[in-house]
């Protein structure tokens, strides 16, 4: 994706990426990559956003960062400035503004986009993401950037027919998998936590991203591809890379002990990784 990055450990989108000092600290910490927080035109403002951990993973009902585009454009631009290796995470209300807003990325120096169009807290979650939606927005943001870019998606239901919409409208990559629909009980209420059915993630979808992954490489899908689900170890990123990942995203485990967790994987994967690529090569 036009990055030269020291590691395949890429940190992911989310909440502890939603400021310009913490993306800095993570690339000091090692990381190979950061992926911002999802800048959007215009973020909902009615939504509770909270999450909720579970012994296997987290909920969580964010969706999009609530910082002005033009902030997110300064920051942007000082991270080029700086030759860091930054990717911008994007998304709109339509195609059209999608690749509006991809336009307006690169001209701040950035060298890569992830759009992110799976988001299942939005009001329809994925029973809109299709195949000819992943083409709609892919297709309008290459029509208006040269910058590469991942679609990220998420597992489950019509995975290969969106990955090869995604390839058709453009993309460089896909980032595999965002979130998938998951709930919980609270014990004291009976009730759901967060209130319904929001983004599960963590080490509970591994099994199924580290299946999606293999799937597609074996039906003969080349584009790279950054997987993303669970990982919490260098174990975890040597597996993905097993599979036919070329990177690996972070993001869950990270909310424990951030730099901490963030530097022991990198350390572990540098041991291990190697040993498991020679092994499937």
């Amino acid at each position: 994706m036009g990055l030269r990055i020291r590691n395949t450990v890429i940190v992911g989108s989310g909440l502890l990426t939603d400021q310009e000092r913490n993306i800095r600290r993570l690339l000091e910490t090692g990381a190979g990559a950061v992926v911002t927080k999802t800048i959007h035109p215009s973020p909902p403002t009615d939504l509770d956003e909270r999450l909720t951990r579970l012994p296997t993973g987290m909920l969580n009902s964010t969706t999009y960062s609530k910082r002005p585009v033009g902030r997110w454009l300064a920051a942007l631009r000082s991270f080029a400035q700086d030759g860091l290796p930054v990717i911008a995470s994007v998304h709109a209300g339509s195609p059209e503004e999608l690749g509006a807003l991809a336009a307006e990325v690169q001209a701040t120096g950035c060298r890569a986009l992830e759009l992110g169009i799976s988001c299942l807290n939005e009001e329809d979650g994925l029973e809109e993401d299709t195949p000819e939606r992943v083409y709609a927005y892919t297709a309008a943001t290459r029509a208006r950037t040269s910058l590469p870019f991942s679609v990220k998606l998420a597992v489950g239901e019509g995975l290969a027919d969106r990955v090869r919409a995604a390839a058709a409208g453009g993309a460089d990559a896909v980032t595999v998998s965002d979130t998938i629909p998951g709930a919980a009980i609270s014990p004291a209420t009976g009730e759901l936590e967060l209130g319904g059915v929001f983004g599960y993630s963590g080490p509970g979808i591994k099994p199924l991203v580290l299946a999606a992954i293999r799937r597609l490489r074996a039906r003969g899908f080349d584009l790279p591809v950054l997987g993303c689900g669970g990982v919490a170890s260098g174990r975890d990123v040597a597996d993905y890379l097993a599979v036919g990942a070329d990177a690996v995203q972070v993001y869950t485990a990270l909310h424990t002990d951030m730099h901490a967790t963030l530097r022991r994987i990198i350390t572990e994967s540098a041991g291990i990784a190697p040993k498991a690529l020679e092994a499937t090569t």
